[in-house]
């Protein structure tokens, strides 16, 4: 396996299926929309982009599974398998807001060895592969520098379903909103967490995420030098459900903010 051209063969598709994406956003009728679950949305937007990466990723690598989104009847494999969220931002997509994202990760076992995050609005592609740097539409970028809490912009996400842990997290936003220069929640975790790739925010958390979310963006992270955990300070970030990704300077100072409100062993 070439991981490099198979890398930008993904990209290539990215590209594709973000020019799908920007051509049904002015077509979708509210008749369109579908619940999956509580405030969790659907469009036959999301479903036909998935169809669409899912047949030219058995094109690419033929005995690769699939961890997807919207059709869990897709197989697995023992070896590798692509995670895919094909329209990350659902949500904000159907009201007509940036920021949405198509985020796609190969899983070696149980490493990611490729990320490919694209964000359709801004028209940037973040792309790594493992032991490469990661690119910004073909330039390679880092994470910021920064080492101070107070001097930082972080990015989270707000639960819309599972609100057993919405008091600790309540409390955490508000001690952040005094300890730094703000927060921002954009919609798209993939997004999130290539923008703490590239240097704009210096951290990212969230909980209640989900393998599709994270895959492609915690190997942008690591490649460009920041640093991933789940909530705990474990590696537990892919199928755990909580994920905090740093620049890596600020990432034990953060851990600590999170763990005074949540505690050290939270389970979703």
């Amino acid at each position: 396996m070439n991981p490099e051209l198979i890398t930008n063969q993904v990209v290539d598709l990215t590209k594709d299926i973000a020019k799908f994406l920007k051509e049904e956003s002015a077509r979708l009728k509210s008749s369109d929309i579908l619940e999956k679950g509580v405030h969790n949305l659907v469009t036959y937007v999301d479903k036909e982009s998935e169809r669409r990466i899912v047949d030219e990723l058995r094109k690419i690598l033929p005995e690769a599974g699939f961890i997807a989104e919207e059709d869990d009847s897709l197989e697995r494999s023992d070896i590798y398998n692509w995670v895919i969220d094909p329209l990350d931002g659902t949500t904000n997509y159907i009201h007509g807001l940036p920021v949405y994202s198509i985020s796609i990760a190969l899983m070696e076992r149980n490493e990611v060895v490729l990320g490919v995050v694209m964000e359709v609005n801004l028209d940037e592609c973040f792309y790594t592969w493992k032991g490469a740097p990661t690119f910004l539409n073909g330039k390679p970028v880092s994470v910021s520098a920064t080492d101070k809490l107070d001097a930082s912009l972080l990015a989270t996400g707000f639960p819309y379903y599972n609100y057993s842990l919405l008091e600790p997290y309540l409390g955490l936003f508000k001690d952040l909103m005094e300890k730094t220069r703000g927060l921002r929640r954009l919609g798209s975790a993939a997004a999130d967490l290539a923008y703490v790739a590239c240097g704009r925010f210096e951290v990212f958390y969230e909980y209640g995420l989900q393998p599709w979310d994270v895959a492609a963006g915690v190997l942008l992270v690591k490649n460009a030098g920041g640093k991933v955990s789940d909530f705990n300070g474990s590696d537990d970030y892919i199928f755990g459900k909580h994920l905090i990704a740093s620049n890596g300077t600020l990432h034990e100072e953060f851990n600590s903010e999170v763990r005074n409100h949540f505690g050290d062993n939270v389970k979703i």
